[in-house]
């Protein structure tokens, strides 16, 4: 089995992190100004919000238009262009006196073009690791963001306190220079995965394309649904416990950090198919008792044991990884993080509309059986699935025609 030291063996393993991490540092902290600039400003929780998640939803955009740029375009000169893309807009951002309209029009395009981050960083992965090595080393990835996030917002905070929301955003934006420049000296050029010209037309048939496998299709679902409604009922710990949510969120960042580094590293490549759907019901399951109220401590281990089972999005990955011919991998993977975007949004007003008409832990306990039974559907289906012969052309899945590009 390899080992964390064995992916730092790799010359562009490292840089690879340092870019990410100084990237998503940059766009947490940059977040939480442009939200407390909108607040002061407005007094609105809700314009302070959208200007915080509103790139998110802009992803889903992207997703349907741009995708098809991760495995068409070379992946070191598109990183360093979304990094010099975003230290462009959060300068616009700090600029005084920007209009309120001017702000969201901003956000919003970067969300757009940060569609085409998770596509190409994930294909990239597989360049640098090989697929062999893509689990531990998406391990790593996934354990070094949640670091990076609860780091970016503490620090964040704390610049908040010490200066304007215009001069964190000045610092968010040298930041992103700073990734650009790793980026651009750090890693190797390399040519586009997949010939053609990037499109919308080449992303929604390559979207197509990946859809209709049936696999496929059961590997996103298991990858979306599921995640999503338990992201849901994690976006109830304010309203669960007011004066215990930020303890909660600090137990769910720990809990995935083990079950990342768990199947990551200490778990053998052969056991970990078996695992994604155990995985995901672990991920549910402690929230199956939240409607009896546990105290803050129960609550606070029932969450961290459940968000180990976020480790199945490893195991998916690798299954989606295996079903993707490689010239595709960067837009399959970008698909699967647009869709696990949407799915946590949707999950999000699920759960929060659910909550309304009942209670926070009773919407908990809802969405949780939910996740649970399509779990188990999924489940199911993939057992019928992997009965049936392979298609033609080798791997289950994967379809002659997409051996090759258009």
């Amino acid at each position: 089995m390899r080992s964390y030291r064995s992916l730092f063996r790799s010359s562009e393993f490292t840089p690879f992190l340092v870019s990410f991490a100084t990237f998503a540092a940059a766009q947490t902290m940059g977040g939480l100004a442009i939200g407390t600039l909108v607040f002061r400003a407005t007094g609105s929780p809700l314009l302070s919000a959208v200007s915080m998640f509103g790139p998110q939803l802009a992803q889903l955009l992207g997703g349907v238009f741009l995708l098809s740029g991760a495995d068409r375009l070379p992946p070191r000169a598109i990183l360093s262009c979304l990094a010099l893309a975003f230290a462009a807009a959060t300068g616009v951002l700090a600029l005084p006196g920007l209009p309120l309209w001017a702000v969201f029009v901003t956000v919003l395009l970067q969300g757009l073009v940060a569609s085409l981050g998770g596509g190409v960083r994930g294909g990239l992965l597989t360049e640098i690791l090989s697929k062999d090595g893509y689990v531990l080393g998406r391990s790593v990835y996934n354990m070094l963001w949640g670091l990076t996030q609860m780091a970016g917002f503490a620090a964040g905070g704390a610049l908040l306190a010490l200066l304007s929301p215009r001069a964190c955003l000045l610092l968010a934006m040298a930041m992103y220079l700073v990734s650009a420049l790793v980026t651009r000296l750090g890693l190797t050029a390399r040519s586009p995965r997949s010939s053609g010209r990037a499109s919308f037309s080449a992303t929604r048939r390559t979207n197509a394309l990946l859809w209709s496998s049936r696999p496929r299709r059961l590997t996103y679902v298991g990858l979306w649904v599921p995640n999503g409604l338990v992201v849901g009922s994690g976006s109830l710990y304010i309203s669960y416990a007011p004066e215990a949510a930020g303890t909660l969120y600090a137990c769910g960042a720990l809990g995935m950090f083990v079950g990342d580094m768990a199947v990551g590293r200490l778990v053998p490549p052969a056991v970990r198919p078996r695992l994604a759907t155990p995985l995901r019901l672990l991920l549910a399951a402690p929230y199956l008792f939240f409607f009896l109220r546990p105290g803050v401590a129960l609550s606070a281990m029932a969450v961290a044991v459940a968000s180990v089972g976020f480790a199945a999005s490893l195991v998916l990955q690798e299954r989606l990884m295996s079903l993707t011919p490689d010239h595709l991998a960067g837009q399959a993977l970008g698909l699967h993080a647009t869709g696990m975007v949407a799915l946590q949004g949707l999950g999000s007003a699920l759960a929060g509309t659910l909550a309304q008409l009942t209670s926070p832990g009773a919407a908990m306990t809802m969405a949780a059986a939910m996740s649970v039974t399509v779990t188990l559907i999924v489940a199911a289906l993939v057992r019928r699935e992997e009965g049936q012969p392979a298609l033609p052309g080798g791997r289950t899945g994967v379809r002659p025609e997409e051996a090759t590009t258009d």
